[in-house]
């Protein structure tokens, strides 16, 4: 008899379990064997951290010079504010009037170019 009983087709429905079983189980297989993939991705990590932390240094350093270039800006200011004649009347008279120290009092009036009216100016504004 050539005929499929129905028990042959139950049979093989009892089976398809089976094979859906064994799927899965290579499914874990090829998940035990991502795990090197994933060192991979660690190791790529670690790699670009090493990349970002030599991106920091440079920029660490060129924050450093730009400092360096802006404290030479500021002591080559001051010298130049050191050379301006300043008249120690002038100075009296801004401290008497504006009640601010002497120091303050001098540095207006050196940014000024010794104009005592112009730093009495800059200081009431």
């Amino acid at each position: 008899s050539n005929a499929v009983s129905p028990q042959t087709s139950m049979a093989n429905t009892e089976e398809d379990p089976q094979i859906e079983v064994e799927e899965s189980t290579e499914i874990k297989t090829k998940k035990h064997d991502s795990g090197a993939r994933d060192l991979e991705k660690v190791t790529d990590y670690v790699e670009e951290k090493e990349i970002s932390a030599q991106s920091i240094g440079d920029a660490m350093k060129a924050m450093s010079d730009r400092k360096t270039k802006e404290r030479a800006k500021k002591q080559e200011r001051e010298r130049e504010l050191a050379k301006v004649k300043i008249n120690k009347e002038d100075v009296d008279l801004i401290v008497a009037e504006m009640e601010i120290t002497r120091q303050i009092a001098e540095r207006t009036l050196r940014e000024h170019n010794g104009d005592v009216v112009e730093a009495l100016v800059a200081l009431t504004n």
